[in-house]
């Protein structure tokens, strides 16, 4: 099968699109198939040298204010690629900008198209504008529309897209590395440097961006013998140095070392309240790490409550620190969690995730065949 990938972002960016991009790529090159990626351009020449596939870069300009996000500008170039490719399907990853134009170039090269919602665009529009609402899912209803399939990460991101209008959805999750994340990473060394003390490690992973509300954390920045760690980068992070005094700020990191961090935590605490998955809790649970995580989007799916971490109300510092204040008084709480989480995302590989995907695919195949016929 020769699939083409449109996507919003790719690797070097650090993001659950292009990570999950990534992935479908990899995997597909494994079974046997040729992936094609389709993604706006960035920044470094070399960025594509460990690419499992060809990758085509088209023109891009960083996001106002947000340099780590690209947006790609018009180009004929997204359909020369899916035409050069001949494509029997074309992937739209997290479809907004570059997807629209992929869409439309599928439908007038009379290929199929499989969607994959990753993104909660009308979230992100109330959190930065404030109003643009309407105007999102509108973008949104168009694209997803005019494709054979939606594929959405969780049910609530399901409900979401059939409650404003959008149908032929059907679930996908996201895979995990169960080798990488692992509780085997769990580092003493580290943690003495993290928690000289012997303090209990509270960490956030991700994006420091508004729409993430790590400001949230700063009420557990204030529990005593708690030591909050946060990982990651982007344009809040100089205002969160601020909010959350006595927190540890590592940066990006990735691979191995992400791995071996996320394995030290004693709690993860998610705090962004629009994720349509949120990979991070997964690999956490992975880890051996018992989750706080809100009770909105994909955590409701990824986090049994009561068995696997505490699910609290959205946008509540209140009930995120007394979660995390229950969990820093229960070590043997604690204890049960963590191998519960373990368990639960054990047979959630990417190889089973990928295996999944392609199942969708030939399924939009067969269909676009029997209406042929």
């Amino acid at each position: 099968m020769r699939v083409v990938i449109v996507t919003e972002s790719f690797p070097p960016d650090v993001n659950g699109v292009a990570h999950c991009a990534l992935q479908t790529a990899r995997h597909l090159v494994r079974r046997g198939h040729t992936p094609l990626v389709i993604a706006p351009a960035v920044a470094d020449p070399a960025a594509d040298a460990d690419a499992p596939c060809a990758v085509v870069r088209v023109p891009s300009l960083p996001l106002p204010g947000y340099p780590q996000v690209r947006v790609a500008l018009p180009s004929r170039r997204v359909a020369a690629a899916i035409a050069a490719h001949r494509a029997d399907l074309v992937h739209l990853a997290g479809p907004f900008v570059l997807g629209v134009r992929g869409m439309t170039a599928a439908a007038r090269l009379g290929i199929p198209a499989v969607a994959v919602y990753q993104t909660d665009l009308a979230g992100y529009a109330r959190t930065y504008v404030g109003t643009g609402e309407g105007a999102a899912w509108r973008r949104l209803r168009a694209v997803h529309g005019a494709a054979d399939r939606t594929l959405a990460p969780s049910s609530a991101a399901a409900r979401d897209l059939e409650a404003h209008g959008i149908g032929r959805v059907r679930l996908w999750g996201r895979g995990v590395d169960t080798v990488r994340f692992h509780p085997e990473r769990r580092d003493p060394a580290l943690r003495r440097e993290l928690a000289p003390d012997g303090e209990l490690l509270v960490g956030y992973v991700g994006r420091l961006a508004p729409e993430k509300r790590v400001d949230l954390l700063a009420g557990a920045c204030a529990l005593p013998g708690v030591r909050v760690v946060v990982v990651g980068d982007g344009p809040s992070a100089p205002a969160l140095r601020a909010v959350l005094p006595g927190a540890r700020f590592l940066g990006r990191r990735t691979g191995p070392d992400l791995a071996r961090i996320f394995a030290s935590l004693d709690v993860f605490a998610h705090t962004g309240p629009y994720e349509t998955f949120c990979q991070t809790v997964q690999e956490a649970m992975a880890s051996g790490v018992p989750v706080v995580a809100p009770a909105a989007g994909g955590p409701l799916d990824l986090v049994d409550h009561g068995r696997t971490g505490l699910l609290v109300p959205p946008d509540d510092p209140d009930a995120l620190r007394e979660a995390v204040a229950a969990l820093a008084a229960a070590p043997e709480t604690r204890a049960a969690y963590g191998p519960a989480g373990r368990a639960a995302v054990e047979g959630r590989t990417w190889e089973a995730l990928g295996d999944e995907l392609i199942g969708q695919y030939l399924e939009v195949l067969r269909e676009r065949t029997a209406v042929a016929a």
